[in-house]
């Protein structure tokens, strides 16, 4: 009986009420078909008594059962009165009846709304309750059961058959429709609610993002992790930003960030935040491959970002900007405090620290198109990447001078292995990517060096 009741209770209050007004219903088809017994037949005092407390009866429970302030209570004894209603309504056409086809067609109503109910097990409670109830007062009393039927009965339990059938196919029929019509707007919703959480997925940094759709808020924790952190900046932006129109400048920094993003992902890079034309990404704070495979992921990306912006320069440079727009960037490694930081109303998913301090002073210091590393840095790439000793400088904040490096590039893309040249003088600019030049274009681009060879030797003599 719990699972009935558990089904019962998990409909609204509308369903619960619909299904009391089908069972009203065929416990009123039930009276008529009392009723009819007893004018047509010949009985007595008894039988109109039982009539009459059959319709009392109903007429309590039903009242009951819409009136009752309690929900719950209403909703837990909905199917014991049920399974009642199956033991009286036996009992009652045993004794008056005695009719196997009025029985067998009170006993599959009687299943049927069980089912319908509570399922399987109300359905065997209210089946029960009424063999119980027929053979009990069979048994008690000696009925001599008959198939023979007054033709004013049976035409009495078809049309009560048929009323109480159409109206549950009208339930179930409007039950449908709203489950339908809900099932609808749930989809609208899961839509809609994709389309924002896409939305709100680009104002989240990954592992945020990651952590809170997996239900890992717990790995957010605050915790100290050794890590590189990386920032960036366009050099001269600001005066840039005087000169330029505001649509210009927005597709700018917005083609510039796209790229840049593009590249820090490529790198399974963290990006921490944009400051404006500003760039922090942070590596080795989540599916770390170890600080020296991170800082080499990290020096990586860098590099890539600084031959990115030599494209870039070209492209806006046809677009009028002559002034070339030149990054500047800091790396460094060590042990920082990551975690999320801030109030109960909002957090930050960040990393704070000494280390952090001094990859942002190294971007400051660094030149046009630099990449700065500390010593840090330095002495885990050191055997892949090429470094130029810059010397020491003095940072903001730190009271020793700081050893620094400048990134020149792999060791493998230099001498006679180098895949990538640049050049820039008066009049003359060249990068050129052999990596990335695709087969179909290698003769088209040696034509044009030829040409250009030629036109250029010309002009000399």
């Amino acid at each position: 009986m719990s699972e009935a009741n558990s089904n019962s209770s998990s409909q609204p209050i509308s369903a619960t009420l619909k299904k009391n007004i089908a069972r009203t219903l065929l416990c009123v088809c039930f009276c008529g078909l009392q009723f009819l017994h007893i004018v047509t037949g010949d009985t007595g005092y008894l039988e109109s008594i039982i009539f009459i407390l059959f319709v009392a009866y109903t007429i309590s429970t039903t009242m009951w059962l819409r009136m009752a302030k309690s929900r719950s209570l209403k909703k837990s004894f909905f199917c014991e009165i049920t399974t009642v209603d199956a033991l009286l309504v036996s009992s009652i056409a045993a004794y008056l009846l005695h009719s196997y086809p009025v029985s067998a067609t009170l006993l599959c109503i009687t299943l049927f709304n069980g089912m319908t109910i509570g399922g399987m097990r109300q359905m065997l409670s209210d089946a029960g309750a009424y063999l119980a109830g027929a053979c009990i007062v069979s048994l008690a009393l000696g009925i001599q059961w008959q198939i023979a039927l007054p033709t004013t009965v049976g035409v009495g339990l078809f049309l009560g058959a048929l009323i109480y059938l159409c109206y549950y196919a009208s339930f179930i029929h409007h039950r449908y429709t709203k489950l339908n019509t809900a099932n609808k707007k749930l989809y609208n919703d899961l839509v809609l609610h994709k389309v924002r959480t896409y939305k709100l997925s680009r104002y989240v940094t990954p592992t945020v993002w990651s952590a809170l759709n997996q239900g890992r808020d717990a790995s957010l924790k605050t915790e100290r992790k050794r890590i590189s952190v990386f920032f960036s900046d366009i050099e001269g932006f600001s005066s840039l930003s005087e000169e330029l129109e505001a649509e210009t400048l927005t597709d700018l920094l917005n083609t510039y960030l796209t790229e840049m993003v593009k590249i820090a992902a490529k790198h399974r890079g963290t990006i921490d935040k944009f400051m404006g034309d500003g760039l922090m990404v942070i590596f080795g704070d989540t599916n770390s491959d170890g600080m020296k495979a991170d800082c080499l992921r990290c020096v990586s990306m860098a590099i890539d970002m600084r031959k990115k912006m030599k494209e870039l320069e070209t492209k806006w440079f046809n677009q009028g900007i002559k002034k070339p727009l030149k990054i500047r960037m800091g790396i460094n490694s060590g042990y920082c405090t990551v975690g999320t930081f801030g109030t109960s109303e909002y957090m930050d998913y960040t990393v704070l620290g000494t280390h952090v301090n001094l990859a942002s002073r190294l971007e400051s210091a660094a030149s046009s198109g630099e990449i700065l590393i500390s010593h840090e840095t330095w002495s885990l790439i050191k055997d892949i990447v090429m470094c130029r000793d810059r010397g020491e400088i003095r940072a903001k904040g730190f009271s020793h001078p700081i050893k620094v490096y400048q990134v020149i590039d792999f060791r493998k893309d230099l001498g006679r292995n180098q895949s990538y040249f640049e050049e820039h003088m008066q009049g003359f600019s060249m990068h050129l990517d052999l990596e990335k030049v695709k087969n179909y274009d290698r003769s088209r681009i040696l034509e044009q060096l030829e040409n250009i060879s030629e036109k250029l030797r010309s002009k000399i003599h």
